[in-house]
């Protein structure tokens, strides 16, 4: 029987949180959840995080192709996210203004910004070669997983 999207993210969220335990080290740490996301989620062609520096996004631990190394706050989806603070869901990158396009074969975006004692560090940045790939259920999952980022960071 296959797993609904909630069980997939339930079952990501516990391996997060077992991969994440007693380790303090960041780049180990997003390496491996970015592993984790990447092996565990379907349709998503890039998954990983950019963390800030001064005023731009540096690209940090990621599994997919190569992206775009630095990012300018406030341009494209995960400068969008990291201005605002806020999740970006983008169901279609080609209708958002200023996307910046690191990989061709991606149509759908979702961006979380992950945020250590107030302060944001950097964003949690999945593609997906799917239009509307992203939803309601993956904002849910993907914010539960930067929360367990957040606290083993903290």
């Amino acid at each position: 029987m296959a797993k609904t999207k909630s069980q997939l993210y339930d079952e990501l969220a516990q391996e997060v949180d077992a991969i994440l335990a007693g380790e303090t080290d960041m780049i180990a740490n997003l390496a491996n959840v970015a592993s984790l996301v990447w092996n565990k989620l379907p349709a998503v062609n890039w998954a990983g995080f950019y963390l800030l520096k001064e005023d731009e996004l540096v690209l940090g631990p990621f599994m997919g192709k190569p992206a775009c190394v630095r990012i300018p706050v406030g341009r494209g989806v995960c400068g969008a996210a990291a201005k605002t603070r806020f999740p970006q869901l983008v169901e279609d990158v080609h209708q958002f203004e200023g996307h910046i396009a690191c990989d061709a074969a991606s149509n759908s975006e979702i961006v979380i910004p992950v945020l250590v004692n107030d302060e944001l560090i950097g964003v949690l940045d999945l593609d997906s070669p799917e239009i509307a790939r992203f939803d309601k259920t993956d904002l849910e999952g993907l914010q539960r997983v930067v929360k367990s980022v957040e606290a083993a960071l903290a």
